[in-house]
């Protein structure tokens, strides 16, 4: 089975690496991949959000099935224009990537469902949060403890330029609940849990994620399949019933309150960083159940899970989330992959040869382990071993 990966950072590099794994694939393309991503696909140089030229390659390649990662060309629609031409894709189509790229269809989908939710308020006064209604990269939302952080995020969602609403803060553990679907059925994988401030001790500006581990200690499988089938399956049915069955994998975040889990959104495609802790503990073929969800139907797909602990440590420039780094030397990263520790590319370039640096977030280090406090010690002992001029790291990843 031929499949080409839209996609060229440090999620797409764990797809990669998995996809890879799987006696089902002669041949993996990745488009534009990166130089992780080129030890395991043939990289073209055609962007994910160029749809224009990515379905004639697609075409041009005759792949079996197009693995897409990010969520804006999902949002754009390449999954439709991909069936058009009768190319099986993994992802939804643009009207069921709705479901993350409007919060206010989203909203409306959770009430239609039955859903559990924050409610949305009229009046915008802290404690709150407040969420901006379309794709921000992950940095569009802003939690208000007092009215100076309310000021601060009422700004800058009026600087994005797009709608925006008000809601309640919820208080509890957030954690990140994924489901491969086919459109009417759902797989429950592990759940995680990331890290989305600069800080430790989650202080500092909001990021596209710093890091992340699985699985959740508190949630058995038993948990995890029942908050599946209370907040993912409900919201399956309601996408069929309006005509754009969701066919991907349908990534909600949970908050797990006093009075029980409450939905804080849905994403039309796999976390970052979680993705990178979630597939290293997959023991399944993970290109069978992608396919069988591009063709509608899961069937007895099942995907094992190990019972070991991964870690996912964000190393990210220096002046990262404000500004990205270019240019800079990456020294190290054998050193690191010799302590046993996976390397994934999430920012970085080849300049004549030399790997530097190419974004805000440079490189994801996952390490496995026994128990969560042993895939932490090798996570970050393997991270000691990579440098680059301002490299910044959390220092408190899985510290549970």
């Amino acid at each position: 089975m031929k499949v080409l990966l839209v996609g060229s950072g440090g999620r797409e590099h764990a797809l990669a690496w998995s996809l890879a794994r799987s006696p089902l694939l002669p041949e993996l393309h990745a488009a534009p991949g990166n130089p992780g991503i080129a030890r395991l696909a043939h990289c073209h140089p055609v962007r994910a959000d160029d749809p224009a030229s990515l379905v004639p390659l697609a075409a041009e390649l005759r792949v079996d099935l197009v693995v897409v990662g990010p969520e804006a060309p999902l949002v754009a629609g390449l999954a439709d224009e991909l069936r058009h031409r009768g190319i099986a894709v993994f992802g939804p189509s643009k009207g069921a990537a709705r479901i993350e790229g409007s919060k206010a269809f989203a909203k409306d989908v959770f009430e239609a469902a039955g859903v559990p939710t924050a409610r949305t308020l009229a009046v915008a006064r802290p404690p709150c949060v407040v969420k901006a209604d379309g794709l921000a990269a992950g940095k569009g939302v802003w939690v208000c403890h007092t009215q100076d952080e309310l000021d601060d995020g009422l700004r800058a969602a009026e600087a994005l330029g797009q709608p925006f609403h008000v809601e309640e803060l919820l208080e509890g553990e957030e954690v990140s609940v994924f489901a491969l679907c086919d459109g009417s059925k759902a797989l429950a994988l592990p759940a995680a849990q990331d890290y989305k401030r600069i800080g430790d001790g989650d202080e500092g500006a909001n990021t596209g994620g710093m890091g992340a581990y699985s699985p959740v200690p508190r949630l058995s499988d038993d948990d995890i399949e029942e908050l599946v089938e209370v907040a993912h399956v409900p919201v399956l049915a309601e996408l069929a019933r309006r005509g754009v069955p969701f066919s991907g994998v349908l990534f909600g975040g949970l908050m797990l309150t006093a009075d029980g889990p409450r939905v804080l959104e849905f994403n039309c495609r796999f976390g970052d960083p979680e993705t990178q802790s979630l597939l290293p503990r997959l023991e399944g073929d993970l290109l069978e159940a992608l396919s069988a969800c591009a063709a509608g139907d899961l069937g007895d797909v099942s995907l094992p899970v190990s019972g070991r602990a991964a870690v996912t440590i964000v190393l990210a420039g220096g002046e990262y989330p404000e500004r990205g780094d270019t240019g800079t030397a990456i020294e190290g990263i054998e050193e690191a992959e010799a302590t046993g520790a996976l390397v994934f590319h999430a920012g970085t370039a080849l300049n004549e040869g030399r790997l530097v640096t190419n974004g805000g977030r440079i490189l994801n280090v996952t390490a496995l382990g026994d128990s969560l406090a042993d895939a932490r010690a090798a996570a970050y002992e393997a991270a000691s071993r990579i440098d680059f001029a301002g490299v910044q790291f959390r220092r408190d990843i899985a510290h549970v």
